[in-house]
């Protein structure tokens, strides 16, 4: 009897190790996903006007971003089939490493620029390092998505990964904000590629940080099994016929929509709107800036009402932004509209693919269908920009600019793709039916908010002192959940 206890005592101390490391991780998660933020705000946010600024034609960047979007997924599944024999936490810290390493190249290609080095060999340089830095950290995706699967309790992830994407999008605007004023400085003063070398240089140093903080995180025990292989070949002959695959499809189609045109918003403010660094800035930031207002409501959505009515309403506001380009080309006007819808629908889509993909995925399988997932979308977005890149360079130019079209047929894309196959996705999880305009409403309106508080207030007051102090702590709990974003 004293063993039995003693082995109970032992498995109930484990498991709240287990339940203390992994509360640790979701704090060190935040923390980290806020430098590595540093890394995409000074590095990934000013790769199109760096690719202008060396020469880059409209061909070449729908080249550039038709090969980004196709190999890093194809080496994603690379990376799930690691995890046979990789540690998971290993895997991630040598493959962002790597990853971060990859940000130095950029500063070479800018002496050469200078120099006249090879210049009209520079552009596809730099699509080579680009796109070995985007696989490197493709590589690690798989493992630390399912890592943090087995760290996040299930009935918080939309809640935990919104307030995590809220405050590193915030950390990014900051950073994105600093590094554009960086920029118009040196371009002010003729030295815009040394400005670009400053952003690059801080990219690569703070993405080293960030694997650092990677290698603290705790890794649960993990095993893949023996049954969950299955070939990308099966993924593909059975895709109408499993949601996840389903919802698969749908994804690379509508990414084949959205890289039609979506290379193009940055060419067109650059290079025909002829906006500064400064302007260009806060137009893109804009959509960062709604994006971060949102995540409480998506997270709050995501748990009480599901992924799928989430993907819909994401869905739908992303096929309606490219329209709101065609009717005004003012920066005010594009910073309060288009990149409104662009910010909350993208952030409602990321969130519910992600929490959508954890619901339907058993964990041993998790990250070999995350890289299946990723190579069907980056097929889609890989002939989505090179369509999109051959239309930008050979379109005729009329009264106004050939971009306007492009946007114009990305949109109608979107909206054929979200139409047709959304209503085939089944939501998996067992859900509220609650009216979402209320919990709009609820999360816009500081007056009902305030009411709610005072509602608490009221209950604590009329019942908490009476039932003990443990009441009042459940209370809060129960009423928080129920009211808060």
């Amino acid at each position: 009897m004293k063993r039995g206890r003693e082995g109970e005592e032992d498995e109930d101390e484990e498991e709240q190790l287990d339940i203390l490391n992994k509360k640790k991780t979701m704090s060190l998660s935040i923390k980290e996903g806020a430098v590595a933020s540093v890394s995409t705000g000074a590095g990934s946010y000013f790769i199109t006007p760096y690719a202008l600024a060396i020469g880059f034609n409209n061909f070449q960047i729908g080249l550039f971003n038709s090969i980004a979007s196709l190999l890093p997924p194809l080496f994603q599944y690379k990376g799930s089939r690691m995890l046979e024999t990789w540690n998971r936490k290993k895997l991630i810290t040598t493959f962002v490493t790597l990853q971060a390493l990859m940000w130095f190249p950029f500063l070479l290609l800018a002496w050469m620029f200078w120099k006249g080095l090879f210049v009209q060999y520079l552009p596809y340089l730099m699509i080579v390092f680009y796109t070995l830095l985007a696989i490197f950290g493709a590589v690690a995706g798989p493992a630390w998505f399912s890592m943090m699967g087995d760290i996040v309790p299930e009935d918080h992830r939309g809640r935990y990964f919104g307030k995590r994407n809220r405050i590193t999008e915030f950390v990014l605007l900051v950073t994105f904000i600093a590094g554009a004023f960086a920029l118009d400085y040196f371009k002010t003063r003729g030295m815009v590629l040394l400005g670009f070398s400053f952003l690059f240089f801080i990219a690569g140093v703070f993405r080293l940080i960030s694997a650092s903080m990677l290698a603290k995180y705790y890794d649960p025990k993990f095993k893949t099994t023996k049954d969950y292989f299955f070939t990308y070949g099966d993924f593909i002959r059975k895709i109408w016929k499993f949601n996840f695959s389903r919802f698969s499809l749908f994804y690379a189609l509508f990414y084949f929509a959205v890289s039609v045109g979506g290379s193009f918003f940055d060419v067109y403010m650059l290079r025909y709107l002829g906006f500064n660094y400064v302007t260009y800035m806060i137009v893109v930031l804009s959509a960062t800036v709604f994006s971060i207002l949102s995540w409480p409501l998506w997270g709050k959505i995501s748990d009480v009402c599901g992924n799928k009515r989430l993907m819909t309403i994401g869905a739908i506001l992303v096929s309606a932004m490219p329209f709101f380009w065609l009717f005004h080309s003012s920066p005010l006007y594009l910073a309060l509209i288009p990149q409104m819808l662009s910010g909350v629908g993208w952030a409602a889509l990321g969130l519910s693919s992600s929490n959508f993909i954890y619901d339907v995925v058993s964990k041993p399988k998790r990250a070999l269908c995350l890289s299946y997932h990723n190579i069907t979308v980056g097929i889609g977005s890989f002939v989505g920009a090179l369509i999109g890149g051959l239309l930008a360079q050979y379109l005729p130019e009329f009264a106004f600019s050939k971009l306007l079209i492009l946007f114009a047929i990305t949109g109608i894309l979107r909206v054929l793709v979200a139409l047709i196959f959304i209503p085939h996705i089944d939501e998996v999880r067992k859900v509220k039916n609650v009216d979402i305009s209320r919990l709009v409403l609820r999360y816009i309106n500081p007056i009902e908010r305030t009411h709610n508080l005072l509602l608490v207030t009221n209950r604590f007051v009329s019942k908490g002192f009476k039932t003990g102090d443990n009441f009042i702590e459940k209370e809060f709990k129960k009423l928080w959940k129920e009211i808060s974003f």
